[in-house]
């Protein structure tokens, strides 16, 4: 009877371990956003792009999901990066936007601002950052509670809210870059004091041996055919007017300039690797989280314009620097233990005077500036200031207060703004958001702008304008923000351990990629979650 009994408790505990070893994830998941890159990219450098560089690595060695559409707007960078990884959208998570009027503070609201942490790792205040305002769980808060918070997960980006978004609320740590003098920050919300790695890491102020170096072309300059000219007055000129530009004369005394190089690529990469060898993620089997984000392509992006040299030059370096940390992965985690996936959080318009030399249509509206006028004549109307607060996210804020106080028709004042509105040059609609979903509209435009709007933080009138016009607060450079396909198509790849190599020009949202994570993974999706696995991804 014991010898049956003991064969029967063998066979129980042979199927339970079984079981437990049927559970396979890797060892790291690395998340990389490129900020502000353009699916086209992918394809019009490859020719361009190294064979044993990052993005013909994965793309021929991994799923491309080719027709990835963000499905909401205003497409910038807080919502891009917050949606990628809730798998929502900002009518749920509340990032709707960069910045927003916020309707019950009555003020700007910036998005990771918090002004109950400081910061760590520098004097300045600009480590007075966290997740708070961001309203729904993350994948990695999802991968952290699936192992009892005993996986890792870190954020890295130049930009605050490139890190802080991304790496959710229960992060171990989020790092961003501070500008007055160079160094790697966080703040009280994740720890208070900097682990000793990145104090050592800060101390080698590596932007100035970048500053040193200078930015030449990664080729001769006749070969960036896929560009226009490199002098084009409608380019910002932050260094020069054409290349090498010589940046020593920043070294020390200006950490701001890295960002609009191709360096801040590199730079990002060097604390990224920092932070997987100290931070040993990957290490064990207990899947860790690296969430990167290249704040770089953004700053270029839109001091230059996409069709502009340093663009080219940008994109093929970082294309070189993907190939090296992909080879960093393959050495310190192992081949096919980890996963990676690439996308972007926006794309960008075309500059306006590009499309106008080349026969095209575009141009800059100057929003501001129409408000500020809007706001003079409006004074003298109602004997009342500052009528309209805000003009962000391609929104009409009110003044509620104010309007309610001096007993104004609210739906007469709307009238009155839209018709002041409406015909204005490069503005195709403008109209009340209370009525969005009477307004006839393309049904993509009005999915997405529902899908952008939250009331506590969304404006009264919304304004859409023409293809590639662009909001501009300058004559020069170019932005992004709107619907049109060059802002929200993006690219989406997928490379590493359980994902099939090939493609699918299936229509795909930002908002599935977190999905996919969880299905990859088999944990929960995020309590937000509005996307779906992609199953055609994963093994």
């Amino acid at each position: 009877m014991n010898k049956i009994t003991s064969l029967v408790l063998t066979f129980f505990l042979a199927l339970s371990i079984s079981a437990q070893q049927t559970i396979h994830r890797p060892k790291l998941i690395v998340g990389i956003v490129v900020d502000q890159m353009r699916w086209d990219y992918l394809y019009r450098f490859y020719d361009r792009y190294d064979n044993n560089g990052g993005f013909k690595r994965m793309l021929n060695k991994g799923f491309s999901c080719e027709n990835t559409l963000i499905p909401y707007t205003p497409t910038v960078t807080a919502c891009g990066h917050s949606s990628i990884y809730t798998g929502s959208v900002p009518a749920i998570t509340g990032i709707t936007g960069n910045m927003w009027w916020d309707n019950e503070q009555m003020r700007e609201v910036y998005c990771t601002e918090d002004n109950s942490v400081n910061t760590v790792g520098s004097p300045s205040a600009l480590g007075k950052q966290s997740p708070r305002n961001l309203l729904t769980s993350t994948i990695c808060d999802e991968l952290r509670l699936a192992t009892n918070f005993r996986s890792k997960v870190i954020g890295i980006a130049i930009k605050d809210r490139g890190g802080i978004l991304t790496a959710g609320h229960s992060a171990n740590a989020a790092y961003w870059f501070d500008n007055t003098n160079g160094n790697w920050i966080t703040s009280t919300y994740y720890m208070n004091e900097l682990p000793g790695w990145v104090a050592d890491f800060n101390n080698q102020k590596l932007v100035d041996n970048y500053y040193k170096k200078g930015w030449n072309l990664l080729y001769p300059p006749n070969t960036y055919v896929q560009s226009t000219a490199d002098d084009k007055p409608y380019e910002s000129k932050p260094f020069g007017k054409t290349f090498p530009y010589d940046l020593q004369k920043y070294a020390g005394n200006d950490y701001s300039r890295i960002a609009a190089t191709p360096m801040g690529n590199s730079f990002t990469i060097d604390f990224a690797k920092a932070a997987i060898k100290e931070e040993q993620l990957g290490a064990d089997d207990i899947t860790d989280f690296l969430a990167v984000s290249f704040s770089s392509p953004d700053y270029i992006g839109h001091t230059f314009g996409p069709n502009s040299v340093e663009s080219e030059d940008g994109f093929l370096r970082l294309d070189k620097d993907l190939g090296d940390f992909l080879d960093y992965l393959d050495n310190k985690i192992g081949k096919d233990q980890y996963t990676v996936f690439l996308t972007a959080d926006h794309g960008v318009a075309h500059t306006p005077e590009f499309m106008e030399e080349n026969k095209l249509s575009g141009g800059r509206v100057f929003i501001g500036d129409s408000v500020r006028s809007l706001n003079r004549i409006l004074a003298e109307k109602y004997k009342v200031n500052s009528l309209i607060v805000s003009h962000d996210n391609y929104q009409i804020h009110l003044n509620h207060p104010a309007i309610d106080a001096a007993g104004i028709d609210k739906k007469e004042l709307k009238k009155w703004i839209i018709d002041h509105l409406k015909n204005a040059p490069g503005i195709d609609r403008v109209f009340a958001l209370d009525e969005l979903n009477s307004t006839p509209l393309n049904s993509t435009i009005r999915k997405m702008l529902n899908n952008g709007y939250y009331p506590k933080r969304s404006g009264d009138i919304q304004i859409i304008l023409k293809p590639n016009y662009i909001d501009a607060y300058s004559k020069t450079g170019t932005t992004h923000g709107l619907w049109n396909p060059y802002d929200s198509h993006i690219p989406l790849l997928w490379y590493g351990w359980g994902i099939k190599d090939g493609k699918t020009n299936r229509e795909i949202y930002m908002t599935d990629i977190a999905a996919t994570i969880a299905a990859l993974l088999k944990i929960q999706v995020p309590n937000g979650n509005v996307g779906q696995a992609i199953a055609e991804v994963v093994k």
